[in-house]
């Protein structure tokens, strides 16, 4: 998480809201509990981070779904595995059946962006306060947290719910193409949803936070036909649709500018097969933020008149959009959620939290939330920064916090 390569620009201004008196001494047994998981979190990290799970890598993310399936039948999760169409990842869905009221649901992915062989160039190492390894904030981390939360609450002998739900999918770096629905589905069973993707290191937000707002997702795909010819003996007889596709790009670089609540960026090109040919097709592809329910049809429109302005003449352009994960926009009973996981925050000696009031990224939240149903809130997992990146890290000062707030939030939930 889903939440990748954030600018630090999107974290100011935050909306901090630290509480200067202390809550109460807190849970003084469960925060020792959370102290003595710590080492067993660090193990657990290095296992998954070891076994590598690229989106696109059906071997790899068959062996995490393996290593978690184990897991969640230790803590002691009724499991079911379920094929998907549109992916190579599975869903495990681990459910735990209460004697209390409230239904709810706990989510992350164990898909990442790494392409196998990964770890031989940036390998799992400790340095200082930083654990380092490929996914491992984004977001092996946040299914550490939950793992070992429910270990926790399982040794308590905690069952204050009517059904506890864990998701682990492994297509969120894929849009989630197979597992939206479920996820939209199973969550709008529920009285509330927590997402596990990571929260910023706190070398870059200052604090650790929840996230409130995330965009939706979506690809648009540029598609340019010319006319081929020799390019040696005779360029001019064709229509090169390589440089009307270049125009297009460089036209519609800015073009989200007088469109708020919409971002576009060119990612990807493909054209011609031969060197000594004028290509007569060309397209290109580009990511899609969208946190405005209006903006997708605006953009539309301000892409197809684009598509009139030719630069190669007898060319043609015409621009399509395909609308993947939906938005997350955090409404009063996400504000409430936040508030308490502050408050619980403030019982670790008036530890920080901060609200992060939205990100550019994607996240499966915006399945969880898109009934409206559930109370939804994001970025429970570890700290962490250099998602999608190299050199990629959790900071391990966050794994205790983490885990308290985990469990003390849940057992507040089961309260009301």
């Amino acid at each position: 998480m889903k939440l990748r390569s954030i600018a630090c620009s999107l974290f100011i201004p935050f909306l901090l809201m630290i509480c200067n008196a202390h809550a109460s001494e807190g849970d003084q047994a469960l925060l020792s509990a959370a102290k003595a998981e710590q080492p067993k979190v660090m193990d657990s990290l290095r296992t998954m981070v070891s076994i590598e799970s690229g989106t696109m890598d059906a071997p790899g993310l068959s062996r995490m779904a393996d290593y978690l399936h184990e897991r969640l039948n230790t803590v002691g999760a009724r499991v079911e595995r379920l094929k998907v169409n549109g992916a190579l990842g599975e869903v495990l869905i681990g459910r735990y059946t209460g004697s209390g009221k409230r239904r709810l649901m706990l989510i992350a992915h164990m898909d990442t962006v790494y392409r196998p062989g990964t770890l031989l160039s940036e390998p799992i190492k400790l340095e200082g306060n930083r654990l380092y390894g490929p996914g491992i904030a984004d977001d092996k981390g946040g299914i550490a947290v939950i793992l070992h939360a429910l270990n926790i609450l399982r040794q308590s002998h905690w069952n204050n719910y009517a059904q506890l739900t864990v998701l682990f999918n492994g297509d969120e770096e894929s849009q989630s193409a197979g597992s939206g629905e479920m996820i939209a589905t199973l969550a709008a069973e529920n009285d509330t949803v927590l997402s596990y993707e990571p929260t910023p290191a706190k070398a870059v937000a200052k604090a650790e936070g929840v996230l409130l707002a995330a965009a939706g997702t979506g690809t648009v795909t540029l598609k340019v036909k010319g006319r081929s010819s020799h390019a040696g003996a005779a360029p001019e007889e064709g229509r090169n649709a390589l440089m009307e596709l270049a125009h297009q790009l460089l036209q519609t670089a800015d073009i989200t500018k007088s469109i708020p609540g919409a971002q576009l960026n060119w990612t990807q090109a493909e054209t011609g097969s031969v060197r000594n040919q004028i290509p007569d097709h060309a397209t290109a592809t580009a990511d899609l933020r969208l946190t405005a329910t209006d903006a997708a049809a605006k953009l539309q429109t301000a892409l197809d008149a684009k598509a009139h302005e030719h630069k190669i003449p007898d060319t043609e352009a015409s621009y399509s959009m395909l609308i993947g994960r939906p938005p997350y926009v955090g409404d009063a009973r996400t504000h409430a959620l936040a508030k308490k996981a502050q408050a619980i925050y403030a019982e670790l000696d008036g530890r920080p939290l901060i609200f992060i009031p939205g990100t550019g990224a994607g996240t499966d939240a915006g399945y969880a939330s898109r009934s409206g149903k559930p109370a939804v809130l994001e970025s429970l997992g570890l700290a962490g920064w250099g998602y999608h990146a190299k050199n990629e890290y959790i900071e391990i000062d966050s794994i205790v916090p983490r885990l308290y707030l985990t469990t003390r939030l849940l057992m507040e939930l089961g309260r009301e």
